[in-house]
């Protein structure tokens, strides 16, 4: 995964959303992630709505469903999630 890529995300995250999200809060929220909760989709989609909420952008039900199928497709290596996240900072 590209070294950058966490600030650069956080960075177009905070742009899009107008809202100055902090790395520890980031850090703070992916701390409660733990494997069964990419596995498990009531879980994986609270935690969609959670990053939503922190991040003031409002995420469709089409967007989460889109997000978790990608997620259980995706493996879960960190060339995957960088693509996943590039794939959602253009919705």
């Amino acid at each position: 995964m590209n070294k950058n890529f966490p600030k650069e995300a956080l960075k177009a995250i905070n742009k899009k959303g107008g809202k100055n999200i902090s790395e520890n809060a980031v850090k703070k929220l992916a701390g409660t992630v733990k494997a069964d909760t990419l596995q498990n989709e009531a879980q994986l989609r609270q935690l969609i709505r959670q990053v939503s909420a922190m991040a003031n952008i409002p995420v469709s039900e089409d967007t989460v469903r889109d997000i978790v199928s990608a997620v259980k497709k995706s493996g879960m290596n960190s060339s995957n999630m960088e693509a996943l996240m590039k794939m959602m900072m253009k919705k």
